[in-house]
């Protein structure tokens, strides 16, 4: 039997990632794809329209691809290197091209069309009709039809844009990491709290290998989230933080990392894709696959979310200006006096609240949620995966039973020399069930959770603001719904098949519960004495949940808008540029104009390095279904500890049990009894009062 030396050609399993190597890479895919090339000509030539004849033996394909691509995509994201971009970007046309040839493949589409005419479809699992019936539509967004040069064209689009996302968020990560302020005299640092103090001073210690403390520097900030956001609101040196400021707002903007012409090209190849496609926009486009039904449809509860939110924010604003005791508020300003407002209405800082939430403790909270609603147990398991950084951590889930159903990685620390910004959950391993020698085994389901929180500093552990503790319970949510899937087919298993703007449902949910009681008291343990917060200091952050929420939502509504616009009525060609529409959508989005300078669309990887595109408000969308889920717990009453884990039981057999297998409209109407309503995300941002 011959030994696989390549690490990425195993297939199976947890990724070896300590022996994985960029070198790795292109021979790897290249071999890959040649063995797969056989194995799909070999079923176009032989195969019957069956389930068993034709949906299992491409999953086989599919699985195999997954595995590898998925391993190469999460290192570029967590551990990027020049060695790594380059080994991508060599290989990612052999990919695009395999995966045209794939999805573009005539047999395979009218292998699926006829399992949907047979007589047998009546038969079928909801599920397996749902997996065919996406299938079907896949091949038909893919360009099946399409022959000749118009089949070139397309494929050749395809591969443009892979290439272009790739050079987007390249773009960003290296302009991001670009920028470096060196302060080294007291006053510089004026008014920052000690744990920025001490993350720019370890900063400084790895970026110059000088000496550098906490108390006398130098300190170094930079434009990732750990240090820019909370220069922006505690630092007390205005002009500092316009620099600061400007420098965020025109990242990727100019010289070599410039993604102007990129925005361009990627608007105008998702227009000529769509129309080659045989739709108007690309927004058309991706609306087949979402909840939303039309461009109409997303405007109709934007506009509905923006008009609440506009009088609010410009209330705000005035109110926010009047306690600055200034009318000329400039955009660097905003978040300094918004945090001293906040502290003033309040009586508290953020900051404060830090060695209350250190992760572990946050992490105990979390779990004993989990195990509180949804009755799973989540232990620690380090040690018993490879992992690709040495402070990744590894656990598993059991159930009710004590049995092992699902494990997760949890990458928690931002690293912004080689990790891309923001929090994200990702797919490492999929639930699915295989026949092997006769025998029916099940593969347990993996996540990647990743986020970008301030790391240990100073013998301390990380010490998390509130708001890093939302997004880690938001990313958690992701995860709850690819492990607690009790789909058996990879195809609509967790979030697989999930329409894109409901696959924020779980994650939303689950940032609902930071601000619940039982759950906050569960996890805000001081580091040091593991003292309970102070419930003076839990009714002030309940009091403070929706400080400025309307221009919270407005400035959510600015970018969303914006998303929909760009990829729905614009035309790249027509004389009107890019940041052009951006401040004609500010007129009726914002209350406090964009610089003209601003160029943060150049740094807006949601939308063009990432599957956002004409789906930001997908956001909002599910926010509308995550509220109204949570209020379900809110209704039969939140100190219920019986009626709490009924209702939880079933939102994890539906929402988080059923994934893709069936349309999230009948899973949220599974769980609710009805359809969801707006009343409850009004109500919980505090832009509604209830009578």
């Amino acid at each position: 039997m011959m030994t696989i030396t390549n690490p990425l050609l195993i297939g199976e399993g947890l990724p070896p990632f300590a022996q994985i190597k960029p070198e790795h890479i292109v021979p790897g895919v290249l071999e890959l794809l040649s063995q797969l090339e056989a194995d799909l000509t070999k079923l176009e030539n032989n195969f019957k329209p069956t389930w068993q004849g034709l949906v299992i033996r491409l999953n086989q394909i599919e699985e195999r691809l997954r595995w590898t691509w998925g391993i190469i995509g999460h290192l570029m994201g967590v551990k990027n290197s020049d060695e790594l971009r380059k080994a991508y970007e060599t290989i990612q046309p052999e990919l695009v091209a395999f995966s045209n040839r794939f999805s573009q493949s005539k047999f395979l589409y009218e292998g699926f069309v006829a399992i949907k005419n047979s007589s047998q479809w009546e038969s079928f699992e909801p599920a397996q009709q749902r997996i065919v019936e996406s299938a079907i539509k896949d091949a038909q967004l893919s360009g099946v039809a399409f022959e000749g040069e118009k089949k070139e064209k397309f494929n050749q689009i395809q591969l443009q844009l892979a290439e272009l996302s790739t050079k987007f968020s390249n773009n960003v990560l290296d302009a991001t990491k670009a920028f470096k302020l060196k302060l080294t005299k007291k006053e510089e640092v004026e008014g920052l709290p000690e744990s920025l103090l001490s993350l720019a001073a370890q900063t400084a210690r790895s970026e110059t290998e000088e000496e550098a403390t906490s108390e006398n520097g130098p300190w170094v900030i930079t434009l990732d989230y750990p240090s820019y956001v909370p220069f922006l609101k505690f630092s007390s040196q205005r002009d500092l933080r316009e620099k600061v400021y400007r420098a965020f707002i025109s990242r990727a903007s100019d010289g070599e990392l410039d993604n102007n012409p990129l925005i361009t090209k990627i608007l105008a190849l998702k227009q000529e894709k769509a129309q080659l496609l045989g739709y108007d926009n690309y927004a058309q486009v991706s609306l087949t696959r979402k909840m939303a039904d039309s461009v109409e449809a997303v405007e109709e509860l934007l506009e509905e979310l923006r008009i609440v939110s506009y009088d609010a924010a410009k209330k705000e604003l005035e109110e926010l200006k009047e306690f600055a005791g200034s009318d000329d508020l400039k955009s660097w300003d905003v978040s300094y006096w918004a945090e001293k407002q906040r502290e003033s209405k309040f009586n508290f800082t953020q900051e404060e609240l830090r060695p209350y939430f250190s992760l572990d403790k946050v992490l105990d909270g979390l779990f004993g949620l989990a195990k509180r609603i949804f009755g799973i147990t989540i232990n620690s398991a380090d040690g018993e995966a490879p992992v690709w950084q040495e402070d990744v951590k590894y656990f598993q889930v059991q159930n009710e039973g004590n049995e092992v159903i699902a494990h997760f990685y949890l990458d928690a620390y931002s690293r912004p020399a080689e990790k891309r910004g923001g929090a994200w959950m990702d797919d490492c391993l999929g639930r699915a069930r295989f026949e092997i020698d006769d025998k029916s085994v099940t593969r347990l389901p993996v996540a990647y959770l990743t986020c970008n929180q301030s790391p240990p500093v100073d013998g301390k552990p990380s010490l998390m603001t509130f708001n890093e503790v939302v997004t880690l319970f938001h990313e958690f949510g992701h995860g709850l719904q690819h492990m607690l899937t009790t789909i058996d087919y990879p195809s609509a298993s967790g979030i697989n098949n999930v329409e894109w703007d409901a696959v924020e449902l779980p994650s939303q949910f689950m940032e609902n519960w930071c601000l619940e009681e039982n759950t906050l008291f569960g996890m805000a343990k001081h580091y040091e004495t593991d003292e309970t917060l102070p419930y003076h200091y839990y009714e002030k952050l309940v009091a403070s949940k929706n400080y400025m929420s309307g221009s919270g939502m407005l400035r959510y509504l600015h970018f969303a808008l914006l998303d929909l616009e760009l990829h729905s009525s614009y035309q790249p060609n027509s004389g009107e540029s890019h940041h052009q529409v951006r401040d004609r959508i500010a007129k009726i989005t914002t209350v406090m104009p964009p610089l003209a300078e601003d160029q943060f669309l150049c740094a807006f990887g949601h939308i063009f390095a990432g599957g956002y595109a004409a789906g930001y408000y997908s956001y909002k969308w599910a926010e509308v279904l995550s509220a109204d889920a949570f209020s379900a717990f809110e209704d039969v009453g939140l100190e219920d500890e019986q009626a709490v884990q009924t209702v939880g039981k079933r939102f994890r057999d539906t929402v988080l049990g059923l994934g893709g297998s069936l349309s999230p409209m009948e899973i949220f109407q599974q769980f609710r009894g009805r359809e969801p309503k707006t009343e409850a995300l009004l109500r919980h941002s505090g832009l509604i009062i209830n009578n």
